[in-house]
Parts: structure tokens; sequence; C-alpha cells
């Protein structure tokens, strides 16, 4: 989601343009891309696009500033977003409708018909920068990690009564640690200790448990990035709200997904080709003919981050961009 940095480039494609940072300090990732896409909709009428993951409301800001035509309605389960996100409607009058929602509850919308949804998954800055959220292990806080603090339960509570199998879960699949073995067996004998209560004591019997030579990447990080995707159902909330988003756009209108983690990647790359009436996957040996294109893709490769961003927001380095159009008219099969 949106990350810190200076500003962004200055201009975008043709007849697009950034958006002006000036106290606005979260930068929306691939920003100009993002805006080409979404603008290659084949909707009629002024679009309304669907910020599925409001966040900082980087990208929301940087739609409306694009076209003064454009209207956007935006979620997210963040409580602290409806701040942001009603400091950003009064900028834009009448333009903006914010709805305090995960994306998986998409259908609960009235709204039909978008030109354009967008995903940027992950945690936003403001989540990791805040040292409260416990997301963070370079922020001394209490363990919790949960993208909507009025649900579920804290990091610190989840590792103190889950089952071997959810941590095996957590640490070896959604955090793809090579050593999960090892970091398992560390929380399981820290239970009880205090130390898994905060992220800086929890980082440390990580570390601890992984061993190795130091490199660049702190050795908690995967098991947080899995602690924290797990916690919050991140990988059931996109295979949920995918088809649901789909059935929200307008013919001709434009999916866009921005991922930062590969198994958050895998599931929209299958999820697009499914769409598109491609094979999901290498190994898809479904028949050409039992195959339906509802729409075609617009980026045959993910689209990344260049140099200038990344050096300007370390954060966006992992970002992948993926994109299709839905078809103005079904194919007769």
């Amino acid at each position: 989601m949106d990350g810190p940095g200076s500003a962004p480039p200055n201009a975008g494609p043709a007849g697009l343009r950034a958006p002006t940072e000036t106290a606005y300090r979260h930068v929306p990732v691939l920003v100009a891309e993002v805006l080409a896409l979404l603008q290659q909709n084949q909707v009629d009428g002024s679009p309304h696009y669907l910020d599925c993951t409001f966040g900082g409301g980087g990208h929301t800001r940087a739609i409306l500033e694009a076209n003064p035509a454009a209207r956007v309605t935006a979620l997210d389960r963040d409580p602290a977003a409806q701040a942001r996100a009603a400091a950003l409607a009064a900028a834009f009058p009448g333009r903006l409708q914010f709805h305090d929602l995960p994306f998986s509850r998409i259908d609960e919308l009235n709204e039909t018909r978008y030109a354009g949804v967008l995903f940027d998954l992950g945690v936003s800055s403001f989540q990791l920068d805040e040292a409260a959220r416990g997301f963070s292990f370079r922020l001394p806080a209490p363990a919790d990690m949960r993208l909507d603090p009025r649900a579920g339960v804290p990091a610190a509570q989840f590792l103190e009564i889950a089952t071997r199998e959810e941590l095996e879960a957590a640490v070896r699949d959604a955090g793809e640690e090579p050593r999960w073995r090892r970091v398992v067996e560390a929380i399981l004998r820290s239970r009880g200790t205090g130390l898994l209560a905060r992220t800086d004591t929890l980082a440390e019997v990580v570390a601890d448990a992984v061993g190795g030579p130091p490199t660049r990447t702190h050795p908690a990080t995967r098991t947080f990035q899995g602690l924290r995707i797990a916690l919050n159902a991140e990988l059931d909330e996109l295979t949920t709200a995918l088809p649901k988003a789909v059935d929200r756009l307008a013919p001709g209108g434009v999916l866009a997904i921005i991922s930062f983690h590969s198994l958050e990647d895998r599931i929209a790359k299958r999820f697009l080709n499914r769409l598109c009436g491609r094979p999901e996957h290498e190994n898809d040996a479904t028949p050409a003919q039992l195959r339906h294109a509802r729409a075609e893709l617009l980026t045959r490769r993910p689209l990344s981050p260049g140099e200038a961003e990344v050096a300007a927001n370390p954060r966006s380095r992992s970002a992948h961009l993926r994109a299709a159009r839905m078809l103005r008219a079904t194919p007769r099969g």
C-alpha cells in the first residue's frame, strides 16, 4: 500500500498528472502506472472507481487529481483510515465516498458498473510506522498486527494459544520461512515467558531461532509477515474479494492489483489468467474449449517500480502490478 518517500514523478502518461505531495507524506506505489491502466477503461461517461484499500489515500488522491470528472468509492477495514478519508473527501467535495468495510464485503455496496477497481495489498506505511499497531519489529510495542483492531485477537495472544499446525501455517506457508521448524519450536518454548508479548522480544526469539550469518534482511522479517497474513486472513480475503470485484465492474472496466508478496501475486496472476481464458499456471491442462474469456490482460508481465521510485521509496521494491480489462461483450462460445 502507500509508502513514505519524496514526491512521485512529476508527470505520468499523457493526460495524467501525479498527485502533489506537500504536507501529504505518504506516496502511492506505482502511481503513474496505476493511472495509465485505469485510463484504459472503455466505460462511457464520467468514470467511477473503487479503491478497495484506501490506506493513506494516495491512489484515491491521484485518481481524483488526474481527472476532475472522476469519482471514487473507497474501502478500508482499518478504522484509522476514516479520518484520512474524511479529510480527503473535504478536499474533493462530492467526489469521494468512504466505507468502513473489508474488501471481502464488496458485494454489500449498492453501486455497480465501476470503470476500475484497484487493490493495493499489504499494509500501509501509516500502519507500519505507528508503533502501537505492532506490525514492525523495529518499533518496540505490544505485538498486535491486526489490520482491524476491533476484530480477532492480537499476535501476542495468537502466539500463546495457537496450535502447532496454526503456527506452521503462519510461519511456513504464509511467511515462507525456510527454517520454520526452528521458529515454531522457539515460539512454543517461549510461551508463558512474556517474550511473545512485544515486537522487540518476539523478533529476538525468531532471530535466535533462524540463526545464520548477518544479512541485509532482518531474520524475523518472514515470520512477522506470515503472522500478519495469517492473523488477518489476507489470502482468504483476497480470494473472496476478486470475483466480487469483477461482478462490480462495468463492461470495459479495469481490474488492477498491486501485490507485495509472492502468495498474493500468485493468487492475482492465476485469477486474471482464468478471467482472461488463459491457462492459470504452467500445469493447467484445461482444454481450450472449456476456458471462457471475460477480460483481456493489460499486463502480460507484472509491472514493477523503476530505480528512481525504489530509491525514493524503498518499501516499493517488491511491488508487482497486474491488470485486465473486462470485455465489452461476452464472446459466443
